[in-house]
């Protein structure tokens, strides 16, 4: 799932094509795509666009007339930038945004269709849409322990809750923990102070990092390439190779439909986290998969 790095590049490689640009018409291939009655889809057409934004995982375009169309791409959507009035391939292309200057298609991998497409009249309707998480580059530490000790959690969760956090998910959940050398099913409030510093240095410097990598991959260019396993991941996706900072080999817990990886040596004392108590406690912390962790209501607290 396209994560705040990946958005947010996303979002400026889209600022330098779309901005100011009139949006013709939306083809729309998958109606299931759209959540959306009122208004409908035509209200956005002949529409130029005025503002780009990310909310949480979603891409946000604001058009005239205080109009949205907001893309949640969940797993397996992908954005690409296409000649004007290019071709919709017959298979996993649910909709193409035809621009005066170029053609946004969306497609989707596989058989199970979660991505989703709405059309909102009205910026506060815009917002209704964030589960109300904090951002995290933003946020200082006082602000970011107080949101994350609101609830004893294990940090895997805590850290992927959108309610509590804005734009974090399995990807880079697992290498900001690893940056800050600390276990997966560590429990929010059993964390001392100096563990919290940590996590809220290496969850910036983390994210920052790979934003700037993305952007020097696309050099310019719409992002391509975009994925949740990328060369230079410390931990993710890369169970049984070895950790780049000592070389112990990368360890893997799953549930569900979830994998979370990390290094035992350097995030557990060398502890592998494979007992029955282990098991107990994914049961109860996390949602089965990452479209139940996506529905969570909005909830109130720290923002």
């Amino acid at each position: 799932m396209p994560e705040l790095p990946d958005v947010t590049v996303y979002i400026e490689a889209l600022e330098s094509r779309i901005m100011g640009e009139t949006l013709e018409r939306v083809r729309l291939a998958s109606p299931f795509l759209l959540r959306t009655i009122e208004p409908p889809l035509t209200a956005v057409h002949r529409k130029k666009v005025r503002k780009l934004e990310r909310v949480g995982k979603r891409i946000a375009i604001g058009l005239e007339d205080d109009l949205w169309l907001v893309v949640h791409l969940m797993i397996a959507g992908r954005l690409h930038w296409r000649a004007h009035g290019a071709k919709l391939a017959r298979k996993n292309t649910p909709a193409a945004f035809d621009f005066s200057n170029g053609t946004l298609v969306l497609t989707e991998a596989g058989s199970q269709k979660r991505a989703s497409l709405h059309v909102i009249s009205g910026e506060e309707n815009v917002r209704a849409l964030d589960a109300g998480g904090m951002d995290v580059l933003a946020a200082d530490l006082n602000t970011f322990s107080a949101a994350l000790t609101s609830a004893n959690h294990t940090l895997k969760r805590a850290l992927t809750d959108p309610r509590l956090f804005s734009g974090i998910g399995n990807a880079y959940s697992d290498e900001i923990l690893h940056r800050a050398r600390l276990s997966p099913v560590a429990l929010t409030q059993k964390l001392e102070r100096g563990q919290i510093e940590r996590l809220h240095h290496a969850i910036k410097t983390t994210l920052v990092d790979w934003i700037d990598r993305l952007r020097a991959e696309a050099a310019g260019e719409f992002p391509e390439k975009v994925t949740a396993f990328r060369d230079g991941m410390a931990v993710h996706g890369r169970y049984g190779k070895p950790c780049p900072d000592c070389g112990a080999k990368v360890q893997r817990i799953r549930y569900a439909s979830n994998e979370t990886n990390y290094c035992a040596a350097c995030q557990t004392g060398g502890r592998l986290l494979a007992d029955r108590a282990l098991s107990r406690l994914l049961r109860e912390d996390w949602p089965r998969t990452l479209e139940e962790l996506e529905a969570l209501p909005r909830r109130a607290g720290p923002s």
